[in-house]
């Protein structure tokens, strides 16, 4: 004889088809990424791995704690539920132990950000790689120094400059450094507002990824609390759900119907 609700079973193995959904979208992410990144050649995986191996992990996690809470749902194993429960009061600790201080810290993320970028500066002077990235950006962005062009000290790179299509649209300027006139044409626009930009974007999306997971395994919970319950209390009658008298209408009196009143 089944001791869980039914509803309640359904309801709970729907999150768990959602939770599994969830798990094997990362995983299939995490296995797309490394796709895209292996047609470059293997210097491509070089410094990403250890985000690959994250998300393989926090995708498989997922997918084996959703099928073990649907597992003890349908198969009503108290020991499943309990395991399932633990390992959601574990991960609902885990995202907001990591969700909190980033959404503490994310006002402040802006000026953090322009104070460390700023430390790179001239970047005419800065370290290769440093100056690489720089000149890689301002390739793809369509931009000209971080802050300004004069990051570059006068020695501006073959980045900054504009071609005659973006100069009659207005995106460039003609500079000078040190009151001297250098006849070139660059982009107006920065690099820095535009990484600022995007950073924060990823920080916002990190910070509703994460909030949101701790919501679902708070609801995970409260779920498997009540089904653990119903399991170690079988005989216990379902709380019903009633309406209250007040809102119901009194049927009419018997001597009323063949009786009714005179208007």
């Amino acid at each position: 004889m089944a001791q869980i609700n039914t509803c309640l079973k359904r309801i709970f193995t729907i999150f768990n088809i959602f939770f599994a959904i969830i798990g094997g979208v990362v995983i299939a992410l995490a296995l797309l990424f490394q796709a895209l990144t292996s047609v470059n050649g293997g210097e491509a995986l070089e410094g990403r791995t250890t985000g690959l191996v994250v998300l393989y992990i926090v995708g498989s996690i997922t997918l084996v704690i959703a099928i073990l809470g649907a597992y003890g749902a349908h198969k009503e194993s108290k020991v499943s539920l309990i395991m399932f429960l633990v390992c959601m009061v574990i991960g609902s600790l885990l995202m907001l132990r990591a969700g909190i201080p980033a959404a503490t810290v994310r006002p402040q993320m802006d000026a953090v950000l322009e104070e460390k970028f700023r430390e790179l500066l001239p970047l005419d002077t800065a370290r290769e790689d440093v100056k690489n990235v720089a000149i890689s950006l301002q390739t793809q962005l369509h931009c000209c120094g971080l802050f300004s062009y004069e990051d570059w000290e006068g020695n501006i790179p073959d980045s900054c400059l504009c071609n005659q299509e973006e100069e009659m649209e207005g995106k460039c300027q003609s500079v000078s450094y040190r009151n001297i006139m250098l006849r070139k044409s660059v982009y107006i626009k920065t690099c820095f507002p535009i990484i600022s930009h995007y950073v924060l974007l990823v920080t916002d999306i990190m910070i509703g990824v994460v909030f949101t997971l701790a919501a679902l395994a708070l609801l995970g919970m409260t779920l498997s609390s009540i089904m653990i319950h119903q399991l170690r209390h079988p005989d216990q009658p379902t709380i019903l759900m009633t309406v209250p008298a007040i809102f119901t209408t009194a049927p009419p009196k018997y001597q009323e119907l063949h009786n009714p009143p005179q208007y």
